[in-house]
């Protein structure tokens, strides 16, 4: 059956796919609910971990719920050393997300409940994953730079482990907590184009291994998880903050997009990108490095002018836009920006992973099966007749 030409060649925007109770983005006020919370609240009052726990499990964590959990993504933050041989064995121009999806692929070896589909045997799989990927990423940047890796820790936090790990050294206490809420805002945002992929994965019952792995194949695309890198790519061409203006209006003169400027849904300012602007300020003072912020503060503004004297509605910096500046002075390299969204996202990706298994009122997922319109061509009175080699 044709599709309506009402709903195709829209990106499947505006058509709701499936019930979920995971987290809720609406456009229109900027609001971004986990689990029925405020996400930028949590942010300013919770942990990733605690964050991760409410994603997975579908409620905060009471004291001793945390402990266990946290607990158990200490556990098992250390890689095989199989993968770290393969991770030694790769050439470093390797790009970092295809690396995360290849060592991620390569965890069911590991893993002895890695083809059991019951809930309890997907939570641990959910438990590896958050654990382990911060130290692919963090071991491959050591490894391809020609250093030597940093065991995990078993003393620090999530984030700040990674931080330790990427760098050689722990963070302090002020970067490592706005590296916490950077992963807390990232971590779920409903039905976008990795957490679709993975749950279109997950219903044809492949397991949360292979879902994730079509979850960072999406996200590895610069107009989703990428678009971090193109704003870094922006600002270095840049320069200096006296060129912005200038910059700006020709792209936009001839009608080029401005990356970070926008979103798919918002309407309005995206809360998570009030929160990571802010973090840029403080962060940019502690280092007493103003350069990228000044020229995104005058990228920002020639921008809003332009949409104002256009008489253009809704257009506002994304949560990329200033995420860059706060990467780039936390020492992480830009090729990886993509990969550190991946260690925040994981969490909200395996739990809709376990909501597309085991949700209760679809206990067997559907599998997604969208319709297409043929517009190809036909010869003949139904199809085309084939010619045999000799005659062609």
């Amino acid at each position: 059956m044709a599709a309506s030409t009402e709903t195709k060649n829209i990106g499947l925007r505006g058509i709701v796919v499936a019930d979920s109770r995971i987290s809720d983005v609406n456009g229109k006020i900027g609001k971004l609910i986990y689990r029925g919370y405020d996400a930028v609240e949590l942010s300013r009052f919770s942990t990733y971990e605690e964050v991760a726990h409410l994603l997975l499990y579908g409620k905060l964590p009471g004291p001793g719920a945390l402990e266990r959990f946290d607990q158990q993504l200490r556990e098992h933050r250390r890689l095989p050393d199989l993968m770290v041989d393969h991770l030694k064995s790769r050439p470093a121009t390797a790009p970092p997300m295809e690396v995360l999806q290849t060592m991620v692929s390569m965890m069911p070896d590991f893993d002895p409940d890695s083809q059991v589909e019951t809930h309890e045997a997907n939570e641990k799989k959910a438990i590896r994953l958050i654990a382990q990927i911060p130290t692919v990423v963090a071991y491959w940047h050591r490894i391809r730079s020609g250093l030597e890796i940093v065991p995990p820790s078993s003393s620090l936090s999530h984030g700040a482990d990674f931080l330790a790990m990427l760098n050689g050294t722990p963070p302090d206490a002020d970067t490592a907590r706005e590296f916490d809420v950077f992963l807390i805002l990232h971590a779920e945002h409903s039905f976008n184009a990795s957490t679709f992929a993975g749950r279109q994965i997950a219903s044809t019952r492949a397991t949360m291994y292979a879902a994730v792995v079509a979850a960072l194949g999406a996200l590895s695309g610069e107009l989703h998880g990428g678009a971090n890198i193109q704003v870094m790519r922006m600002l270095t061409e840049i320069g200096s903050p006296e060129k912005a203006a200038d910059w700006v209006r020709e792209r936009l003169a001839g009608g080029e997009k401005i990356m970070g400027m926008g979103h798919a849904v918002y309407r309005t300012q995206d809360p998570r990108a009030v929160v990571i602007k802010e973090f840029a300020k403080r962060i940019s003072e502690r280092a007493g490095d103003f350069r990228l912020l000044e020229i995104s503060r005058e990228v920002e503004n020639t921008f809003m002018q332009e949409v104002t004297r256009k008489k253009k509605r809704g257009i506002y910096p994304n949560v990329d836009f200033y995420s860059p500046i706060v990467f780039h002075l936390m020492g992480i390299p830009t090729d990886l920006f993509t990969a550190v969204f991946a260690i925040s996202r994981i969490s909200g990706w395996c739990a809709h992973v376990l909501e597309e298994k085991f949700a209760e009122a679809q206990p067997k997922p559907a599998l997604y099966r969208p319709e297409s319109e043929y517009t190809g061509r036909y010869c003949g009175p139904e199809a085309c007749e084939y010619i045999p080699m000799d005659r062609r």
